[in-house]
């Protein structure tokens, strides 16, 4: 049942992942916390959060997701850092990155009935894991590239 609502959430994602990535950049790019991002392209963000959304959808189907959220958010650990991104930054651009998912599947009406809600509950409940487990890697990645640095 839960991953019916799953498969429609995410092929809500799927099918609008340039539409919630341009909102995004949007964002981002004038956020207040995230200065570093204001002198990237819009272009540039969109590819940042499409690249996002691909990845974040095929991890939250993998059925032993924490190798591939290893590399995954490895990567957009050393990405961010290379780039010069401050660690706050860059775990405030993925929180963002979760509040545009969620605003523009409730702008899709994809939680039509009760039993609907209480499955978005299920859904959200496993992308705060998969967030939350992102911001612990990239926070420890952050780490081991600062003291390398040293």
């Amino acid at each position: 049942m839960m991953k019916v609502f799953a498969d429609r959430l995410f092929d809500v994602v799927v099918k609008h992942k340039r539409d919630i990535a341009a909102n995004w950049a949007k964002d981002v790019r004038k956020n207040t916390k995230t200065p570093s991002y204001h002198d990237y392209t819009q272009d540039q963000c969109i590819s940042f959060a499409v690249d996002f959304y691909e990845n974040f959808t095929n991890l939250y189907f993998e059925p032993k997701p924490y190798a591939g959220q290893e590399e995954y958010f490895t990567k957009y650990a050393e990405r961010r850092f290379q780039e010069g991104t401050p660690l706050h930054e860059a775990l405030h651009a993925l929180i963002m990155m979760r509040r545009h998912l969620w605003l523009f599947a409730d702008m899709q009406v994809v939680f039509t009935s009760p039993l609907d809600s209480y499955q978005a509950i299920e859904a959200i409940t496993k992308t705060m894991r998969i967030f939350d487990f992102a911001i612990y890697l990239i926070s420890g990645k952050y780490e081991e590239l600062l003291k390398a640095k040293k």
